[in-house]
């Protein structure tokens, strides 16, 4: 993602002059499939072939039910694409049986408590002077800053995901699709 786009701003601004206050934008599509509102986080990522990597993960980990269920959450969901810039064979041995505590602790990483949309980030961004620090369900901290015009998710390692399409509406949470896979501590 180019620092000159800005997929939160892009979104949260016309959307709220076109519409009446009570309508809702329409749902962004994932990797061109459409994203029904009233749907789950895991019904939803199932429908987008993109995402496919993370649904096997989910399932891998024994999340889906989790992910299924009321919430609310706020999920940074990585691309296959994302996925396939891990070192080799990572993926592969995240899938093990014998590694699902691991694979858990990596998806719990990706996962917020509550409904953060793009504009309530970005307010948060600017309220905490260009960063936010964000609790995740594994307990780690993940910071969010603005680089430009993009959205820059920040892990305890250092490595950054940027936010490629913000606020894909779930009947549990939000999901902003990201272009890396952010990893806790795991040692």
């Amino acid at each position: 993602m180019t620092a000159s786009a800005s997929p939160l701003q892009d979104t949260a601004a016309p959307a709220a002059q076109a519409a009446p206050a009570a309508a809702q934008p329409a749902n962004p599509a994932v990797g061109g499939a459409a994203m029904d509102a009233t749907k789950t986080i895991v019904d939803n990522a199932g429908a987008a072939p993109n995402l496919s990597t993370l649904v096997s993960a989910v399932k891998a980990a024994d999340l889906a039910a989790t992910l299924s269920g009321p919430g609310p959450f706020t999920v940074f969901a990585p691309t296959n694409d994302a996925f396939s810039r891990l070192a080799p064979g990572t993926v592969d041995t995240l899938l093990k049986p014998e590694n699902k505590a691991t694979l858990v602790k990596v998806l719990t990483y990706h996962v917020v408590p509550g409904t953060i949309t793009g504009a309530q980030l970005l307010a948060q961004i600017d309220a905490g002077g260009g960063k936010v620090v964000l609790k995740t369900v594994e307990g780690e901290p993940l910071t969010v800053t603005k680089e430009g015009q993009a959205v820059a998710l920040i892990d305890v390692n250092g490595n950054k995901s940027y936010i490629e399409v913000p606020d894909v509406r779930q009947s549990n949470g939000v999901v902003h699709v990201v272009n890396g896979v952010v990893l806790p501590k795991l040692n």
